[in-house]
């Protein structure tokens, strides 16, 4: 199998969204999950809202099953959108969550780069995590 195989598999086993439905998405609860590494994001720009989990770690921080899970992991009903730069790595890391049993994880068609050239970088700062912790650090 050859990695343009792989990738065409991995995208078959589920839906992939495109960047004019996150906003839907983000209200109505999906976590924006930004999995490229620290170096990429630097250089490229952060996404605001999104919640920076690198590739090599991600099935572990988002199973609710794990030890290692982070607190909004909360069940295998959780919608969670992968990003990666260009919607490449993405749909491989989505699948993996897949195969896990979340079956409402999906990827971005086009990553960072179409949310930047559609300029929707702010999209995910409407979710209801950042929207609250974004609170928290304005009261203090």
């Amino acid at each position: 199998m050859t990695i343009d195989e792989m990738l065409e598999k991995a995208r078959r086993s589920y839906r992939r969204m495109y960047v004019f439905e996150v906003a839907e998405a983000v209200a109505r609860g999906a976590i924006v999950v930004d999995i490229r590494p620290q170096a990429q994001r630097a250089a490229e720009g952060a996404l605001p809202g999104a919640l920076a989990i690198e590739r090599n770690v991600l099935e572990w921080r988002l199973d609710p099953a794990s030890s290692a899970r982070i607190a909004l992991a909360a069940d295998h009903d959780v919608e969670w959108i992968v990003v990666c730069s260009e919607g490449y790595t993405s749909s491989l890391a989505a699948a993996a969550l897949q195969e896990l049993g979340l079956h409402r994880a999906t990827d971005l068609v086009g990553g960072y780069q179409a949310l930047r050239s559609a300029g929707l970088l702010g999209v995910a700062t409407r979710a209801r995590h950042y929207v609250r912790e974004a609170a928290a650090v304005a009261a203090h």
